[in-house]
């Protein structure tokens, strides 16, 4: 049966098995030494991302669903909305993922809307973001609006909802099947019903539909005494592998992973853990292979704005945050490209992502790709590669977390299942 490679380097590989086994007990470390010791000695043993070439294109022919990387020729996929979008309750989770200087919103507002004139200006920029899609010839699905201050209760916990603006976070499509993400703020624990009518009609018209399991994300989830005070405390967590989230049940969002044909790549975050890692891991082999990768991060948080896979033998690799393992890229001839530094300014409110949204892009195909038109840098530098950029402003949008990666989830490419790795 195919292991995982777990690629993270050596130190900081043995720092994250004695803490999740200090916290966890012998049994769970046990597990996690057998998986690095079984990953290094796959590594050493096969080519990095051998495996059997066993599968075919899996897909009914007239299934919409059907996306294996991120850059083919894209003809459908779903946008998110930001309306009726509130800022969640300042939990543990929530803290632990967001910077100090918006701890203050998040106790103020949350459990309430994010600011009415700010939200306005969103919602009309991803209209015309949708208007301008399907201009591009891209079908365009919309989540369902849903009142996201209502609050709710489960045995464990009670919470009020966050918003339905991110498909990126909640679904990962590979082939024919959709996956929805169990999720990791208690603040997202429902968001998947927003979903649930695309989901229902793409299974009806022959797609595969698996939900992951569903966390009851009680408190043992979380590192409920996570010691995070300062930027300092932030990169010393980060550097001893030391997350918020712990290894009670499996929770990952889908943003942590991103697709190159039957390699995908995925970090250890603030929302993802080895058990959500070991699940996505099952549940692919032997058609898919699982690689966690890591990165020089104070906050890891969604895979896409620190390493976005832009064309076969392209990525984005952000320069503030590197990659521990991107040799592996290198020795299988990929091109490595550092974007510039980004334009927005500091004033502009970021309440639950950084800068760095500049390289969170949707390619439409290998020659198109949708940026920031207010990043007039990154975009010299995609006309430099001789993609051609489609310009929209989303400013706005971003505040709430995602660029255009973030903000979509593509649910069919015209490609076929490819190795680009072997």
């Amino acid at each position: 049966m195919l292991r995982v490679r777990c690629l993270r380097g050596g130190s900081r590989g043995a720092e994250a098995a004695h803490y999740i086994g200090s916290r966890l007990g012998r049994v769970f470390t046990g597990w996690v030494q057998r998986s690095f010791q079984s990953t290094q000695a796959a590594t050493a043993s096969q080519n990095t991302c051998a495996a059997d070439d066993k599968a075919t294109s899996p897909v009914p022919k007239d299934c919409p669903v059907c996306s294996y990387n991120e850059w083919d020729p894209l003809e459908e996929v779903i946008v998110g909305r930001a309306e009726n979008a509130c800022v969640p309750p300042f939990s543990v989770e929530v803290k632990a993922n967001t910077y100090e200087k918006y701890w203050g919103f998040y106790q103020k507002f949350g459990g309430q809307s994010f600011p009415k004139d700010h939200l306005k200006k969103a919602i009309a920029e991803i209209e015309e973001m949708c208007n301008i899609l399907k201009r591009e010839g891209v079908i365009v699905k919309r989540p369902d609006p849903i009142d996201w201050s209502v609050k709710y209760k489960t045995p464990d916990f009670e919470s009020t909802g966050m918003y339905a603006a991110m498909p990126r976070d909640i679904l990962l499509v590979v082939g024919n099947e959709i996956i929805e993400a169990p999720m990791a703020w208690r603040a997202r624990f429902f968001e998947y019903r927003a979903y649930r009518r695309i989901i229902k009609d793409y299974f009806n018209c022959g797609a595969k539909w698996t939900t992951a399991p569903k966390p009851t994300m009680a408190d043992e989830l979380y590192d409920q005494d996570y010691p995070i005070r300062t930027v300092e405390d932030r990169h010393k967590l980060a550097a001893q592998g030391k997350f918020v989230t712990t290894e009670f049940e499996p929770c990952f969002d889908a943003a942590d992973f991103i697709r190159a044909g039957r390699d995908i790549f995925v970090q250890r975050s603030q929302v993802t853990n080895y058990m959500g890692i070991e699940w996505m891991r099952r549940h692919l082999a032997p058609d898919y292979r699982v690689h966690i990768i890591s990165f020089t991060d104070p906050n890891p948080m969604h895979i896409d704005a620190t390493f976005n896979i832009i064309g076969p033998g392209l990525v984005l690799s952000n320069p503030d945050r590197p990659c521990h393992q991107i040799e592996l890229f290198k020795k299988a001839g990929w091109t490595v490209i550092r974007p510039p530094v980004p334009l927005i300014p500091d004033d502009h409110p970021l309440w639950m992502s950084s800068k760095w949204l500049s390289m969170n892009v949707l390619m439409l195909d290998e020659k198109r790709v949708m940026v920031d038109a207010n990043e007039t840098s990154i975009q010299k530098m995609f006309e430099n590669l001789g993609i051609s950029t489609i310009k929209v402003n989303i400013r706005h949008a971003n505040s709430l977390g995602g660029g255009f990666h973030c903000w979509t989830c593509d649910i069919r490419r015209r490609g076929t299942l490819q190795s680009y790795f072997d």
